[in-house]
């Protein structure tokens, strides 16, 4: 005769076949609610302690609308330009041997180490009218140019440049590093020239890296701010960038104001990184994850 086991009570819970499921998820969404949820819904409440009326008169402020097509403009632009390089570079040290290479693999990650004000302070001595690139290209250098680089938007592209640099070198170089090399030889021993073998096996292969890379790269320099302080010349309707704006509202004691063109910078933001996410998707899906 068969016994059944005694029950050791009741229980509402179905087992998990994951150990751990409820505590460890419990424990990610109470640390999520503390470092991201919950001062975001505190930013967005204290904006929307200003009468509608003034938000909107704020947001579409002159000042407002150009201090954020400047960051968001020049954040573009210099996440397109490191994609470019940062290929070319991460290709470099995956594919070449020579002299100095781990010291050159070793200096991509300067920007990550560096103090942001450091860097801003190092940027403008060089780009300045009298530092040795600026005098170079300026009026009254030898080049007899006339550009001016620092303490203009210019001078915002750069800092961004160099900040988010590695972003696209470090995201590129593993997968170019795991690229089988035989899918090369069996499209040359078909009759690709190289520029085909680059343009229609290799770029495709790594468009999910270069994607992640490029959004990495353009989050940082969103944010930017120590950096960029330094070289752009900080003019309202000119080289003025967002975050510098609301550090002048928050010393204005206008901590609404501040909040205001905080959300608008992060709504902004989330569409653009939204949209970055899609086209990942999109890529993983034709060009499959690698």
């Amino acid at each position: 005769m068969l016994r059944h086991p005694a029950k050791a009570g009741w229980s509402f819970v179905r087992p998990s076949v994951i150990p751990g499921f409820g505590l460890t998820l419990g424990y990610t969404l109470t640390y999520l609610s503390l470092i991201v949820l919950i001062p975001l819904a505190a930013l967005f409440l204290k904006a929307f302690t200003l009468p509608f009326d003034q938000i909107i008169r704020l947001a579409t402020a002159p000042r407002t609308i150009h201090a954020l097509s400047v960051s968001f403009g020049s954040s573009l632009i210099a996440a397109l330009v490191n994609v470019v390089f940062g290929v070319i570079i991460a290709w470099v040290l995956v594919r070449y041997k020579f002299p100095g290479k781990r010291v050159l693999d070793a200096i991509v990650d300067l920007p990550f180490a560096l103090p942001t004000a450091v860097a801003g302070i190092a940027l403008s001595s060089l780009y300045a009218p009298k530092g040795w690139i600026g005098w170079l290209v300026s009026a009254n250098g030898p080049l007899h140019l006339g550009w001016k680089i620092a303490y203009t938007p210019t001078g915002i592209v750069i800092a961004l440049i160099f900040i988010g640099l590695p972003f696209v070198v470090r995201t590129v170089q593993p997968v170019l590093e795991e690229f089988e090399q035989e899918l090369e030889e069996a499209a040359a021993t078909l009759g690709a020239n190289r520029w085909q073998t680059i343009t229609q096996v290799i770029l495709p292969r790594l468009t999910p890296a270069i994607v992640t890379g490029f959004a990495l790269a353009f989050a940082r320099a969103v944010g930017e701010y120590g950096s960029v302080i330094f070289i752009a010349g900080n003019l309202p309707n000119d080289s003025e960038i967002a975050p510098l704006l609301i550090i002048i509202k928050l010393e204005e004691f206008d901590q609404a104001g501040a909040s205001v063109i905080a959300v608008i910078m992060l709504l902004i933001a989330f569409l653009m990184l939204l949209v970055i996410n899609l086209v990942q998707t999109w890529s993983r899906r034709r060009f499959g994850d690698v």
